[in-house]
């Protein structure tokens, strides 16, 4: 298989997962973290994973930049949620 199909599939997958996993558990997270609430263990490996497809996407995203901006943009997206979540852990009472 030529890298040209392979990527192809590689991007059909990826953009579907986005569409039907990623992004809508992201924006849970977001609106998780927004109301004032922290991360549970289950909600940081889930972000764990996350951040490690990114990296593992680094050598296709170079191929096709095409696909650069919206890996940018969920890439604030998660930004966003990790930043305000360790906000929201740093205001918890200590106990």
């Amino acid at each position: 298989m030529s890298q040209e199909s392979n990527d192809l599939g590689v991007a059909t997958v990826v953009l579907e997962r986005l569409e039907k996993e990623r992004l809508p558990r992201a924006l849970d997270l977001k609106a998780k973290v927004d109301a004032g609430e922290t991360l549970d263990e289950i909600d940081i490996a889930f972000l764990e994973r996350v951040f490690a497809d990114n990296e593992d996407a680094k050598p296709f995203l170079d191929r096709h930049p095409e696909y650069q901006e919206l890996a940018a943009r969920m890439a604030r997206l998660f930004e966003e949620i990790t930043a305000k979540a360790l906000e929201n852990e740093k205001a918890q009472p200590q106990g």
